[in-house]
Protein backbone atom coordinates (compact mmCIF):
# COMPACT_ATOMS: atom_id res chain seq x y z
CA UNK A 1 0.00 0.00 0.00
CA UNK A 2 1.09 3.58 -0.65
CA UNK A 3 1.63 6.06 2.12
CA UNK A 4 -0.61 9.08 2.16
CA UNK A 5 2.30 11.28 1.01
CA UNK A 6 3.37 9.02 -1.90
CA UNK A 7 -0.07 8.14 -3.26
CA UNK A 8 -0.99 11.45 -5.00
CA UNK A 9 2.26 11.46 -6.97
CA UNK A 10 1.72 7.87 -8.13
CA UNK A 11 -1.88 8.54 -9.07
CA UNK A 12 -0.97 11.63 -11.01
CA UNK A 13 1.63 9.63 -12.92
CA UNK A 14 -0.98 7.00 -13.74
CA UNK A 15 -3.35 9.41 -15.45
CA UNK A 16 -0.98 12.03 -16.83
CA UNK A 17 -1.78 12.86 -20.43
CA UNK A 18 1.01 14.76 -22.09
CA UNK A 19 0.00 17.21 -24.86
CA UNK A 20 1.29 16.50 -28.31
CA UNK A 21 4.22 18.61 -29.41
CA UNK A 22 4.73 18.66 -33.17
CA UNK A 23 8.18 17.42 -34.14
CA UNK A 24 10.62 19.99 -35.45
CA UNK A 25 10.57 20.31 -39.19
CA UNK A 26 11.80 22.62 -41.89
CA UNK A 27 9.75 25.75 -42.50
CA UNK A 28 6.97 25.02 -44.96
CA UNK A 29 4.95 27.35 -47.13
CA UNK A 30 1.44 27.95 -45.78
CA UNK A 31 -1.17 26.69 -48.23
CA UNK A 32 -4.81 27.66 -47.93
CA UNK A 33 -7.62 26.11 -49.93
CA UNK A 34 -7.74 29.26 -52.08
CA UNK A 35 -4.01 28.88 -52.78
CA UNK A 36 -4.46 25.24 -53.77
CA UNK A 37 -7.32 26.14 -56.10
CA UNK A 38 -5.24 28.89 -57.71
CA UNK A 39 -2.29 26.55 -58.26
CA UNK A 40 -4.47 23.94 -59.87
CA UNK A 41 -6.10 26.49 -62.16
CA UNK A 42 -2.70 27.65 -63.41
CA UNK A 43 -0.75 24.39 -63.56
CA UNK A 44 -3.23 21.54 -63.97
CA UNK A 45 -2.61 19.40 -67.08
CA UNK A 46 -6.35 18.68 -67.18
CA UNK A 47 -7.20 22.34 -67.75
CA UNK A 48 -4.38 22.67 -70.25
CA UNK A 49 -5.90 19.84 -72.26
CA UNK A 50 -9.40 21.35 -72.01
CA UNK A 51 -8.17 24.76 -73.17
CA UNK A 52 -6.33 23.10 -76.05
CA UNK A 53 -9.59 21.43 -77.08
CA UNK A 54 -11.28 24.85 -77.16
CA UNK A 55 -8.45 26.25 -79.29
CA UNK A 56 -8.79 23.29 -81.66
CA UNK A 57 -12.55 23.88 -82.01
CA UNK A 58 -11.94 27.57 -82.70
CA UNK A 59 -9.42 26.62 -85.37
CA UNK A 60 -11.95 24.32 -87.03
CA UNK A 61 -14.51 27.14 -86.92
CA UNK A 62 -12.10 29.46 -88.75
CA UNK A 63 -11.43 26.74 -91.31
CA UNK A 64 -15.15 26.18 -91.84
CA UNK A 65 -15.58 29.76 -93.06
CA UNK A 66 -12.97 29.54 -95.82
CA UNK A 67 -14.05 29.07 -99.47
CA UNK A 68 -12.54 26.40 -101.75
CA UNK A 69 -9.25 27.27 -103.42
CA UNK A 70 -9.14 27.94 -107.18
CA UNK A 71 -7.40 25.36 -109.34
CA UNK A 72 -4.96 25.97 -112.18
CA UNK A 73 -4.69 23.55 -115.09
CA UNK A 74 -2.40 23.03 -118.08
CA UNK A 75 -3.53 20.70 -120.84
CA UNK A 76 -1.96 19.77 -124.21
CA UNK A 77 -3.84 17.99 -127.00
CA UNK A 78 -3.03 16.58 -130.47
CA UNK A 79 0.60 15.59 -129.90
CA UNK A 80 2.73 12.45 -130.15
CA UNK A 81 0.27 10.87 -132.57
CA UNK A 82 0.48 9.84 -136.22
CA UNK A 83 0.79 11.83 -139.41
CA UNK A 84 0.65 15.57 -138.89
CA UNK A 85 0.19 14.97 -135.14
CA UNK A 86 3.47 13.12 -134.88
CA UNK A 87 5.21 15.98 -133.11
CA UNK A 88 4.18 19.20 -131.33
CA UNK A 89 3.48 21.24 -134.47
CA UNK A 90 -0.28 20.59 -134.31
CA UNK A 91 -0.54 20.64 -130.53
CA UNK A 92 -3.20 22.68 -128.74
CA UNK A 93 -2.22 23.88 -125.27
CA UNK A 94 -4.80 25.18 -122.79
CA UNK A 95 -4.00 27.10 -119.62
CA UNK A 96 -7.08 27.40 -117.41
CA UNK A 97 -8.27 28.43 -113.94
CA UNK A 98 -11.32 26.82 -112.33
CA UNK A 99 -13.26 27.73 -109.21
CA UNK A 100 -15.78 25.60 -107.38
CA UNK A 101 -18.80 27.63 -106.23
CA UNK A 102 -20.48 26.27 -103.10
CA UNK A 103 -24.24 26.43 -103.44
CA UNK A 104 -27.12 25.70 -101.10
CA UNK A 105 -25.67 27.53 -98.08
CA UNK A 106 -22.89 25.02 -97.51
CA UNK A 107 -20.45 27.46 -95.99
CA UNK A 108 -23.07 29.06 -93.77
CA UNK A 109 -24.24 25.65 -92.49
CA UNK A 110 -20.67 24.52 -92.01
CA UNK A 111 -19.86 27.64 -90.00
CA UNK A 112 -22.97 27.27 -87.84
CA UNK A 113 -22.04 23.70 -86.93
CA UNK A 114 -18.45 24.72 -86.15
CA UNK A 115 -19.59 27.62 -83.94
CA UNK A 116 -21.89 25.25 -82.05
CA UNK A 117 -18.94 22.91 -81.51
CA UNK A 118 -16.90 25.81 -80.11
CA UNK A 119 -19.64 26.59 -77.58
CA UNK A 120 -19.77 22.95 -76.52
CA UNK A 121 -15.98 22.86 -76.17
CA UNK A 122 -16.03 25.97 -73.98
CA UNK A 123 -18.69 24.47 -71.74
CA UNK A 124 -16.63 21.26 -71.53
CA UNK A 125 -13.66 23.37 -70.41
CA UNK A 126 -15.83 25.08 -67.78
CA UNK A 127 -16.94 21.65 -66.54
CA UNK A 128 -13.31 20.53 -66.37
CA UNK A 129 -12.58 23.59 -64.22
CA UNK A 130 -15.55 22.91 -61.94
CA UNK A 131 -14.56 19.24 -61.62
CA UNK A 132 -11.02 20.27 -60.77
CA UNK A 133 -12.23 22.71 -58.13
CA UNK A 134 -14.31 19.96 -56.54
CA UNK A 135 -11.41 17.51 -56.55
CA UNK A 136 -8.99 20.08 -55.13
CA UNK A 137 -11.43 20.93 -52.33
CA UNK A 138 -12.00 17.24 -51.58
CA UNK A 139 -8.31 16.32 -51.57
CA UNK A 140 -7.43 19.38 -49.53
CA UNK A 141 -10.01 18.29 -46.97
CA UNK A 142 -8.61 14.76 -47.04
CA UNK A 143 -5.09 16.11 -46.46
CA UNK A 144 -6.35 18.21 -43.54
CA UNK A 145 -8.14 15.22 -42.07
CA UNK A 146 -5.04 13.05 -42.47
CA UNK A 147 -2.96 15.72 -40.73
CA UNK A 148 -5.47 15.90 -37.86
CA UNK A 149 -5.56 12.11 -37.58
CA UNK A 150 -1.76 12.07 -37.39
CA UNK A 151 -1.79 14.65 -34.59
CA UNK A 152 -4.43 12.65 -32.74
CA UNK A 153 -2.50 9.41 -33.26
CA UNK A 154 0.67 10.94 -31.81
CA UNK A 155 -1.24 12.33 -28.86
CA UNK A 156 -2.92 8.97 -28.29
CA UNK A 157 0.40 7.15 -28.51
CA UNK A 158 2.01 9.44 -25.98
CA UNK A 159 -0.91 9.04 -23.60
CA UNK A 160 -0.88 5.27 -24.03
CA UNK A 161 2.85 5.15 -23.33
CA UNK A 162 2.38 7.21 -20.16
CA UNK A 163 -0.42 4.95 -18.99
CA UNK A 164 1.62 1.84 -19.73
CA UNK A 165 4.49 3.13 -17.61
CA UNK A 166 2.15 4.14 -14.82
CA UNK A 167 0.38 0.78 -14.97
CA UNK A 168 3.68 -1.02 -14.55
CA UNK A 169 4.40 1.05 -11.47
CA UNK A 170 0.94 0.42 -10.03
CA UNK A 171 1.10 -3.32 -10.69
CA UNK A 172 4.49 -3.50 -9.03
CA UNK A 173 3.05 -1.61 -6.06
CA UNK A 174 0.05 -3.92 -5.87
CA UNK A 175 -2.48 -1.26 -6.80
CA UNK A 176 -3.52 -2.96 -10.06
CA UNK A 177 -3.60 -6.60 -11.24
CA UNK A 178 -0.95 -7.68 -13.80
CA UNK A 179 -3.64 -7.89 -16.52
CA UNK A 180 -3.97 -4.11 -16.42
CA UNK A 181 -0.31 -3.66 -17.25
CA UNK A 182 -0.54 -6.12 -20.14
CA UNK A 183 -3.53 -4.32 -21.59
CA UNK A 184 -1.93 -0.91 -21.20
CA UNK A 185 1.26 -2.18 -22.88
CA UNK A 186 -0.73 -3.65 -25.77
CA UNK A 187 -2.64 -0.38 -26.19
CA UNK A 188 0.65 1.53 -26.23
CA UNK A 189 2.13 -0.65 -28.97
CA UNK A 190 -1.05 -0.45 -31.01
CA UNK A 191 -1.05 3.34 -30.71
CA UNK A 192 2.59 3.50 -31.82
CA UNK A 193 1.76 1.43 -34.90
CA UNK A 194 -1.19 3.72 -35.63
CA UNK A 195 1.21 6.68 -35.70
CA UNK A 196 3.27 5.04 -38.44
CA UNK A 197 0.13 4.34 -40.49
CA UNK A 198 -1.14 7.89 -39.96
CA UNK A 199 2.19 9.34 -41.11
CA UNK A 200 2.01 7.33 -44.33
CA UNK A 201 -1.60 8.37 -44.84
CA UNK A 202 -0.81 12.06 -44.34
CA UNK A 203 2.09 11.90 -46.80
CA UNK A 204 -0.06 10.12 -49.38
CA UNK A 205 -2.81 12.73 -48.97
CA UNK A 206 -0.34 15.57 -49.58
CA UNK A 207 0.97 13.82 -52.68
CA UNK A 208 -2.56 13.31 -53.99
CA UNK A 209 -3.26 17.01 -53.54
CA UNK A 210 -0.05 18.13 -55.27
CA UNK A 211 -0.72 15.77 -58.16
CA UNK A 212 -3.67 17.94 -59.17
CA UNK A 213 -1.29 20.64 -60.33
CA UNK A 214 1.14 18.16 -61.84
CA UNK A 215 3.89 18.21 -59.23
CA UNK A 216 5.36 16.04 -56.52
CA UNK A 217 4.35 16.72 -52.94
CA UNK A 218 5.38 20.26 -52.04
CA UNK A 219 6.68 21.23 -48.61
CA UNK A 220 3.48 22.97 -47.57
CA UNK A 221 1.74 23.67 -44.33
CA UNK A 222 -2.00 23.23 -44.73
CA UNK A 223 -4.07 26.00 -43.20
CA UNK A 224 -7.36 25.00 -41.63
CA UNK A 225 -9.53 27.94 -42.66
CA UNK A 226 -13.15 28.37 -41.56
CA UNK A 227 -15.65 26.47 -43.67
CA UNK A 228 -17.19 28.69 -46.40
CA UNK A 229 -20.87 29.38 -46.56
CA UNK A 230 -22.82 26.79 -48.52
CA UNK A 231 -24.49 27.77 -51.75
CA UNK A 232 -28.25 27.65 -51.79
CA UNK A 233 -29.48 24.90 -54.08
CA UNK A 234 -32.98 26.36 -54.10
CA UNK A 235 -31.82 29.49 -55.92
CA UNK A 236 -30.12 27.53 -58.72
CA UNK A 237 -31.98 26.75 -61.92
CA UNK A 238 -31.17 23.11 -62.79
CA UNK A 239 -31.54 23.92 -66.49
CA UNK A 240 -28.70 26.46 -66.22
CA UNK A 241 -26.11 24.24 -64.55
CA UNK A 242 -23.01 23.43 -66.54
CA UNK A 243 -24.00 19.85 -67.26
CA UNK A 244 -27.45 20.82 -68.52
CA UNK A 245 -26.01 23.63 -70.64
CA UNK A 246 -23.44 21.28 -72.17
CA UNK A 247 -26.14 18.77 -73.07
CA UNK A 248 -28.18 21.57 -74.63
CA UNK A 249 -25.15 22.79 -76.59
CA UNK A 250 -24.46 19.27 -77.84
CA UNK A 251 -28.07 18.98 -78.99
CA UNK A 252 -27.77 22.27 -80.87
CA UNK A 253 -24.53 21.08 -82.41
CA UNK A 254 -26.21 17.90 -83.59
CA UNK A 255 -29.04 19.91 -85.13
CA UNK A 256 -26.53 22.16 -86.90
CA UNK A 257 -24.78 19.07 -88.25
CA UNK A 258 -28.09 17.98 -89.84
CA UNK A 259 -28.26 21.30 -91.71
CA UNK A 260 -24.62 20.93 -92.71
CA UNK A 261 -25.15 17.45 -94.15
CA UNK A 262 -28.31 18.51 -95.95
CA UNK A 263 -26.46 21.39 -97.54
CA UNK A 264 -23.61 19.06 -98.52
CA UNK A 265 -26.10 17.04 -100.61
CA UNK A 266 -26.73 19.98 -102.95
CA UNK A 267 -24.43 19.96 -106.01
CA UNK A 268 -21.86 22.69 -106.53
CA UNK A 269 -20.90 24.43 -109.76
CA UNK A 270 -17.37 24.59 -111.06
CA UNK A 271 -16.66 27.41 -113.52
CA UNK A 272 -13.60 27.34 -115.69
CA UNK A 273 -11.87 29.93 -117.89
CA UNK A 274 -8.65 29.66 -119.84
CA UNK A 275 -6.64 30.40 -122.94
CA UNK A 276 -5.98 27.84 -125.67
CA UNK A 277 -2.99 28.26 -127.99
CA UNK A 278 -2.81 26.51 -131.35
CA UNK A 279 0.78 25.55 -132.01
CA UNK A 280 0.29 25.13 -135.78
CA UNK A 281 -0.49 28.77 -136.55
CA UNK A 282 0.16 30.51 -133.23
CA UNK A 283 -3.43 31.62 -132.74
CA UNK A 284 -5.08 31.74 -129.32
CA UNK A 285 -8.68 31.58 -128.08
CA UNK A 286 -10.58 31.71 -124.83
CA UNK A 287 -12.00 28.56 -123.27
CA UNK A 288 -14.87 28.75 -120.74
CA UNK A 289 -16.92 26.03 -119.15
CA UNK A 290 -19.23 25.04 -116.34
CA UNK A 291 -19.54 21.63 -114.71
CA UNK A 292 -21.68 20.16 -111.95
CA UNK A 293 -22.08 16.68 -110.46
CA UNK A 294 -25.28 14.77 -111.18
CA UNK A 295 -26.75 13.62 -107.80
CA UNK A 296 -27.98 10.24 -108.96
CA UNK A 297 -26.33 7.76 -106.61
CA UNK A 298 -24.77 9.83 -103.81
CA UNK A 299 -27.08 12.44 -102.31
CA UNK A 300 -25.36 12.28 -98.91
CA UNK A 301 -28.43 10.48 -97.61
CA UNK A 302 -26.44 8.25 -95.27
CA UNK A 303 -24.73 11.19 -93.56
CA UNK A 304 -28.07 13.00 -93.18
CA UNK A 305 -29.67 9.93 -91.59
CA UNK A 306 -26.72 9.54 -89.22
CA UNK A 307 -26.91 13.23 -88.24
CA UNK A 308 -30.63 12.88 -87.49
CA UNK A 309 -29.96 9.85 -85.30
CA UNK A 310 -27.19 11.76 -83.47
CA UNK A 311 -29.59 14.65 -82.89
CA UNK A 312 -32.21 12.30 -81.44
CA UNK A 313 -29.60 10.85 -79.11
CA UNK A 314 -28.44 14.33 -78.10
CA UNK A 315 -32.02 15.34 -77.30
CA UNK A 316 -32.42 12.28 -75.09
CA UNK A 317 -29.13 13.08 -73.33
CA UNK A 318 -30.36 16.63 -72.74
CA UNK A 319 -33.47 15.37 -70.95
CA UNK A 320 -31.33 12.97 -68.93
CA UNK A 321 -28.84 15.72 -68.02
CA UNK A 322 -31.64 17.93 -66.72
CA UNK A 323 -33.04 15.11 -64.58
CA UNK A 324 -29.59 14.34 -63.24
CA UNK A 325 -28.96 18.00 -62.52
CA UNK A 326 -32.11 18.21 -60.40
CA UNK A 327 -31.25 15.02 -58.55
CA UNK A 328 -27.60 16.00 -57.99
CA UNK A 329 -28.56 19.39 -56.56
CA UNK A 330 -31.05 17.86 -54.14
CA UNK A 331 -28.73 15.04 -53.09
CA UNK A 332 -25.84 17.42 -52.50
CA UNK A 333 -28.01 19.72 -50.41
CA UNK A 334 -29.28 16.81 -48.34
CA UNK A 335 -25.77 15.46 -47.83
CA UNK A 336 -24.57 18.85 -46.62
CA UNK A 337 -27.46 19.16 -44.16
CA UNK A 338 -26.71 15.68 -42.79
CA UNK A 339 -22.99 16.41 -42.53
CA UNK A 340 -23.65 19.69 -40.70
CA UNK A 341 -25.94 17.90 -38.25
CA UNK A 342 -23.31 15.26 -37.54
CA UNK A 343 -20.59 17.85 -36.98
CA UNK A 344 -22.79 19.82 -34.62
CA UNK A 345 -23.79 16.71 -32.68
CA UNK A 346 -20.18 15.59 -32.25
CA UNK A 347 -18.85 19.02 -31.46
CA UNK A 348 -21.74 20.15 -29.30
CA UNK A 349 -22.64 17.03 -27.31
CA UNK A 350 -20.63 13.87 -27.96
CA UNK A 351 -17.11 15.27 -27.75
CA UNK A 352 -17.78 17.39 -24.62
CA UNK A 353 -19.37 14.34 -23.01
CA UNK A 354 -16.31 12.22 -23.76
CA UNK A 355 -14.01 14.92 -22.38
CA UNK A 356 -16.14 15.09 -19.22
CA UNK A 357 -15.99 11.30 -18.87
CA UNK A 358 -12.18 11.39 -19.02
CA UNK A 359 -12.07 14.12 -16.39
CA UNK A 360 -14.43 12.18 -14.13
CA UNK A 361 -12.40 9.01 -14.63
CA UNK A 362 -9.25 10.85 -13.63
CA UNK A 363 -10.81 12.25 -10.49
CA UNK A 364 -12.47 8.98 -9.60
CA UNK A 365 -9.20 7.14 -10.05
CA UNK A 366 -7.42 9.67 -7.85
CA UNK A 367 -10.11 9.12 -5.22
CA UNK A 368 -9.72 5.36 -5.49
CA UNK A 369 -13.20 4.83 -6.93
CA UNK A 370 -12.17 3.81 -10.47
CA UNK A 371 -9.50 1.51 -11.79
CA UNK A 372 -6.85 2.20 -14.38
CA UNK A 373 -9.00 0.26 -16.84
CA UNK A 374 -11.79 2.83 -16.42
CA UNK A 375 -9.39 5.64 -17.27
CA UNK A 376 -8.14 3.74 -20.32
CA UNK A 377 -11.67 3.10 -21.56
CA UNK A 378 -12.63 6.76 -21.11
CA UNK A 379 -9.58 7.86 -23.05
CA UNK A 380 -10.41 5.38 -25.83
CA UNK A 381 -13.93 6.82 -26.03
CA UNK A 382 -12.50 10.34 -26.26
CA UNK A 383 -10.14 9.30 -29.06
CA UNK A 384 -13.04 7.71 -30.92
CA UNK A 385 -15.12 10.89 -30.57
CA UNK A 386 -12.27 13.02 -31.90
CA UNK A 387 -11.75 10.62 -34.79
CA UNK A 388 -15.45 10.76 -35.61
CA UNK A 389 -15.35 14.56 -35.56
CA UNK A 390 -12.44 14.59 -38.02
CA UNK A 391 -14.39 12.23 -40.29
CA UNK A 392 -17.53 14.36 -39.99
CA UNK A 393 -15.64 17.51 -40.92
CA UNK A 394 -14.23 15.71 -43.94
CA UNK A 395 -17.71 14.60 -44.98
CA UNK A 396 -18.94 18.17 -44.62
CA UNK A 397 -16.11 19.54 -46.77
CA UNK A 398 -16.78 16.96 -49.47
CA UNK A 399 -20.53 17.60 -49.36
CA UNK A 400 -19.92 21.33 -49.72
CA UNK A 401 -17.58 20.74 -52.68
CA UNK A 402 -20.16 18.47 -54.29
CA UNK A 403 -22.88 21.09 -53.87
CA UNK A 404 -20.64 23.80 -55.36
CA UNK A 405 -19.98 21.53 -58.32
CA UNK A 406 -23.63 20.63 -58.80
CA UNK A 407 -24.66 24.31 -58.72
CA UNK A 408 -21.87 25.53 -61.02
CA UNK A 409 -23.16 27.60 -63.91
Amino acid sequence: MFSRHVRPAVLCAAVAMAGLGAPARAPAEPLTLADALARAQVRSPLLTAAQAAVAAAEGRARQAGLPPNPEAGLQSENLAGAGQYRDFKSAETTLSVSQRLELGGKRRARQAAAVAEVEAARLSAAIAKADLDQEVAARYAEALAARDRLSLARETAERAESLAKAAAVLVEAGREPPLRALRAEAASREAAAAVVAAEAEAEAARRALATLWGEAADAVDLVDTPAPEAVGARGVDPAETLDARLARAERRTAEAVIDRERAAARPDLTVQAGVRRFQQNGDAALVVGVSAPIPVFNRNQGAVAAARADAAAAEARERLALARSIRTLRDAQASLVAANARVEALRGRILPGAETAVDLARRGFEAGKFSLLDVLDAQTALTTARTDLIAARLERAKALAALERAAAQ
